[in-house]
C-alpha cells in the first residue's frame, strides 16, 4: 500500500509532462476513491492516456513524454503490451501503468468524462464505475468491488445511467447486495 498523498503527487507531476505535452489523459484507479473518502493508503493508481487516428500509440507518447526527465523512468513490456512509468523522486518509487483510451475508459477524454480533483484530471464518476465495473466483471476483484461500492452508493446520483452496461450491473448487484439501494435509486431516478 502507497501514501494516497504521494500518489496524487505523482500524478501531479505527470499530468504536469503529459498536458506540456498535449496529450489528454486522465488518472484511475482506487487512487480516486481513497482520495474521495479522504483514505491515507491506497494501491491502484493508473493514467489513460489517448491516441488515436494520425496520433503516435498511447504508450509511445507517454514514453516520449517522460523521456530524459531527470525524475521519470519507463519499462515497456511487448509480450504483455504493458507500459509503466515510474516516478523516482520519492523513496520507494512510484509505478504507474499507462493505459490506451479505449480499452479502458472512453476513446476521446474531454469535459465530457473527465473532471478534476486537487488539480489532477480523473475519468469523471460515471466512466470510473464504468471502467471499474469492467474490470470486475474481468478478475472478479474485491477491491474494484469495494470501489464501485464506495462510488455507487455516495454518488449515484451523479452517475449517467446510459454509460453503465445494465446487464453488467445487474450481474454485480447479484454478488454484492450492498450496492443495490443505490443501484435501484439510479434506474428510478432514470424511470427504469
Amino acid at each position: 500500500m502507497a501514501e494516497t498523498r504521494r500518489l496524487l503527487d505523482s500524478a501531479v507531476a505527470l499530468s504536469a509532462l503529459l498536458t506540456v505535452n498535449n496529450i489528454p489523459h486522465a488518472f484511475y484507479g482506487s487512487v480516486l476513491s481513497a482520495t474521495l473518502a479522504n483514505s491515507m493508503y491506497t494501491n491502484e493508481i493508473y493514467c489513460i492516456v489517448e491516441g488515436g487516428q494520425n496520433k503516435p500509440h498511447p504508450f509511445r507518447r507517454a514514453r516520449d513524454a517522460v523521456s530524459g526527465k531527470d525524475d521519470w523512468s519507463s519499462t515497456h513490456s511487448p509480450w504483455t503490451n504493458r507500459l509503466h512509468v515510474t516516478y523516482r523522486a520519492f523513496i520507494p518509487p512510484i509505478e504507474i501503468e499507462i493505459l490506451p483510451a479505449g480499452e479502458t475508459g472512453p476513446r476521446h477524454l474531454d469535459d465530457t468524462n473527465v473532471m478534476t480533483i486537487q488539480g489532477i484530471p480523473f475519468l469523471n464518476i460515471s466512466e470510473f464505475v464504468r471502467a471499474k465495473l469492467k474490470t470486475w466483471m474481468i478478475r472478479g476483484a474485491e477491491g474494484d468491488a469495494h470501489d464501485i461500492i464506495y462510488i455507487l452508493t455516495r454518488f449515484w446520483n451523479r452517475v449517467d445511467i446510459n454509460r453503465i452496461p445494465e446487464q453488467d450491473m445487474n450481474h454485480f448487484v447479484s454478488r454484492n447486495n450492498t450496492a443495490a439501494a443505490a443501484w435501484s435509486a439510479l434506474r428510478r431516478k432514470y424511470g427504469m
